[in-house]
């Protein structure tokens, strides 16, 4: 009985690994179209502020490490299966109500499976989103970037939802 008791309040939260498959699923195949129909680097107008434009990430967010002499790729492989890795087994340790936490493990696994398919495939990842007011640009990005960026805000704002000991404690606040 202890087993199935510990079943329910654990692990019952590895469910949510089907957000991580539509994350990957939804990256990948706009990534695809985004590269049959866009020419790289060439913008296309979709909204005042908001183009299209296909390009080619080596680096890191932001492009960081993109000048690097290639050995960033498989440094950026490495660390996103490590990551991934520690995200399920986090994932599985959740209790019943932690909900709210298990989305956000969910977007940024998803994400970074998403980024790690294309460093391991093209050895770059592939970015299309590109929002610029007038003279500044926001650097290019992708649907995998906007799930690990939504999850990490997730966990940020959970941060602040939790009264202090909560998170210790693993049960949710008494009103």
């Amino acid at each position: 009985m202890d087993a199935v008791m510990t079943d329910e309040r654990t692990g019952s939260k590895l469910k949510w690994l089907w957000l991580a498959v539509l994350v990957i699923a939804l990256d990948l195949g706009t990534k695809a179209m985004a590269t049959a129909m866009l020419t790289y680097a060439n913008p296309v107008p979709v909204m005042p502020s908001f183009n299209l434009t296909l390009l080619h990430n080596t680096g890191a967010a932001f492009s960081f490490l993109a000048g690097a002499a290639g050995w960033q790729r498989w440094f950026f492989v490495v660390l996103a299966i490590g990551v991934s890795v520690a995200l399920v087994i986090w994932l599985k340790t959740l209790k019943l109500q932690e909900t709210w936490t298990a989305i956000a493990i969910a977007l940024i696994l998803g994400g970074a499976i998403g980024n790690v398919y294309d460093r391991i495939v093209h050895g770059y990842v592939v970015d299309f989103l590109h929002f610029y007011w007038n003279d500044w640009h926001f650097p290019a990005f992708n649907l995998a970037d906007t799930a690990i960026t939504i999850g990490a805000g997730m966990m940020i704002l959970d941060m602040f939802r939790k009264p202090p000991g909560a998170a210790a404690e693993g049960s949710d606040p008494q009103p």
